[in-house]
């Protein structure tokens, strides 16, 4: 009730100046047109025209919605609304004169002109009077906030200059500064625009903070962007975000994610509508990105399987608007019974296997739990894919199965051999490789944020370890546009971009924590751990019409011959040697160093 009151009071004031306005635009119009002496036989047609010139603009005003607007919102877009919404009104009124012209002569047609010129002056002038006090006027956050520099000229510097005056920032500004030379020495708002160079000023003037504002930079240049405002002091640096309206801390992903540029999402929407889609490991964190986008991208039911009870419900309760499409099936891959009903039961017409042991030390030290989750699961599943009639079967691979190190890669290495030979003219199968994702369970990122936020030293295994990174939403993504271009057998390859030097990161995140006092600790690698995944591309991988996809050569192998030694290798004490008998690049490192 309050709320309609303000919008009345509102509504009202404006009404009322506008009227005013509106009267005093046409009389001095008249006035302008005869030199201040207006004659009296003019009178007549002047007051006639006052009426239906008021009752035209009030009209238009009204229809573009002007009276809605409050003070502190009148921007550009709300006085071009004004400027025509007046002009058509002038052009009414110009209409309404020819057609009815005796009833308002005598009257000086030059006046329709002068009023429109006026009317806009005066009505947008009274709609931008407070902001022009607000801008002049010294904000009362300023002796409170932080101060902070914008790092871009842009329209999301101007945004944020507004909010910091409205208090809505928590931060005011103290100058803004830009790389760009055409803009150096332009205004910004109040601000004269400086070179880069300048925030080593502010920084020994205690000014410590430094929001980016430019709309669009690649992970190359934000990351360049970072290193020279860290270079110039600048501790605290943070990316203004339009869509959650505020400045955020700049974060590792910022400056690790990749982001590809043939990302094609009505590839993925047309290759998955009307499907009904299998994702195994549908808790972990590929399988449930894998599960989401599935549902964003219209698939026509999904079973998520998963082994692990929470992280089932997890992602139910993430999909819980989709509660009609998604069935959540809690059980392992092992299972061959049950998992041979759902396969009947739900006529799957793709599967999505992601469903695997992914940490290397861990699969080390339990070879034998790795070697059946992985190999035996994903031979059960594809096997009994093939059985149901399921027509495409897709499986997650990792950098780690190119010339493995350790028992996990190749596993995986394993995987990919068995599958990509299971493929038939019925039975399309690929897979797919790429490397670590931001933030993955188990992954260094979440481990070193761990670490920092316990003031501990963060630990790498050694000073030149490197690995790839992306974007879980970016890579799946990928896989489901490479899902979609299959024809079976295919072994496609992720272009992951430059490797991230891991001592570099560890370095970055103590930065970004404003912790840069904590030590960094050499621990040694691990057990099968290598200092560089290879994954990836190489000059006789095969390019798609996707520059981010590639396929990469996969030889044939006799699937009788690896049945046998697959049990052989399930009832073996020596794992990694059957494992080197099935993928002779194996170099299994299981000392580490």
């Amino acid at each position: 009730m309050l709320r309609l009151s303000f919008k009345s009071k509102r509504f009202i004031f404006f009404l009322f100046f506008d009227i005013c306005l509106i009267a005093s635009s046409l009389l001095l119009s008249f006035y302008l047109r005869f030199d201040l002496s207006i004659p009296p036989y003019f009178h007549s047609g002047m007051i006639k025209s006052f009426f239906i010139l008021l009752l035209l603009k009030i009209s238009f005003l009204y229809m573009f919605g002007i009276y809605r607007v409050a003070w502190r919102f009148f921007s550009l877009n709300e006085a071009r609304k004004i400027f025509i919404a007046l002009f058509l009104s002038s052009l009414a009124f110009t209409v309404i004169f020819y057609i009815f012209s005796d009833f308002f002569n005598p009257f000086p047609r030059s006046v329709i002109g002068i009023d429109f010129v006026l009317s806009c002056l005066f009505i947008g002038s009274l709609r931008i009077s407070k902001r022009m006090f607000m801008d002049f006027r010294k904000s009362k956050f300023e002796s409170e906030a932080l101060p902070c520099v914008i790092v871009g000229a842009t329209s999301k510097a101007l945004h944020l200059l507004k909010g910091a005056k409205e208090g809505s920032l928590e931060l005011f500004p103290v100058g803004v500064v830009d790389m760009r030379k055409e803009l150096i020495g332009s205004q910004c708002d109040k601000f004269l625009v400086r070179d880069l160079k300048a925030l080593k000023e502010y920084s020994q003037n205690g000014t410590k903070t430094a929001i980016i504002a430019f709309k669009k930079l690649s992970q190359k240049r934000l990351k360049e962007l970072f290193d020279e405002l860290v270079s110039y002091g600048m501790s605290d640096i943070k990316i203004f975000s339009f869509t959650q309206n505020e400045a955020r801390d700049i974060s590792i992903e910022d400056l690790l994610a990749r982001k590809p540029k043939d990302l094609d999402s009505e590839a993925v929407a047309n290759f998955l509508q009307g499907k009904t889609v299998l994702v195994s490991g549908a808790g972990g964190t590929i399988g449930s990105e894998l599960c989401k986008q599935c549902m964003k991208f219209g698939a026509k039911y999904l079973i998520m399987l998963d082994h692990s009870e929470y992280n089932l419900y997890k992602i139910n309760d993430d999909l819980s608007e989709y509660k009609d499409k998604i069935e959540p099936v809690l059980m392992s891959i092992l299972d061959e019974k049950d998992l041979d009903e759902v396969l009947k039961k739900y006529n799957i017409d793709l599967i999505l296997h992601a469903a695997a042991y992914k940490h290397v030390p861990l699969c080390e030290q339990n070879p034998h739990s790795a070697v059946a989750n992985n190999i035996l699961g994903t031979k059960i599943l594809c096997d009994l894919a093939k059985k149901n009639g399921v027509k495409k079967f897709v499986m997650i691979s990792t950098d780690k199965a190119v010339r493995p190190t350790n028992i996990m890669g190749c596993s995986k290495r394993v995987c990919e051999i068995y599958t990509l030979n299971s493929s038939d003219e019925n039975f399309e199968v690929a897979s797919v490789r790429f490397g670590n994702v931001l933030g993955s369970s188990g992954s260094v990122i979440p481990k070193f944020k761990a670490q920092i936020e316990a003031n501990e030293a963060l630990t790498v295994t050694h000073p030149d370890i490197v690995r790839y990174f992306m974007l879980v939403d970016e890579a799946v993504q990928l896989v489901l546009q490479a899902a979609a271009i299959a024809k079976g057998g295919e072994l496609f390859v992720l272009d992951m971009g430059e490797p991230v030097k891991i001592m570099d990161l560890a370095k970055k995140m103590l930065t970004l924590s404003n912790k840069p006092e904590l030590e960094i600790k050499i621990s040694g690698l691990r057990r099968g751990e290598k200092l560089y995944e290879e994954l990836l591309i190489n000059e006789d991988d095969l390019k798609t019409q996707y520059e981010s996809i590639f396929i990469s050569k996969n030889d044939s192998y006799d699937l009788k011959l690896l049945n046998e030694q697959i049990q052989k290798l399930l009832n073996s004490d020596d794992v990694a040697s059957i494992l080197k008998e099935i993928v002779p690049e194996f170099n299994h490192n299981k000392n580490g160093v």
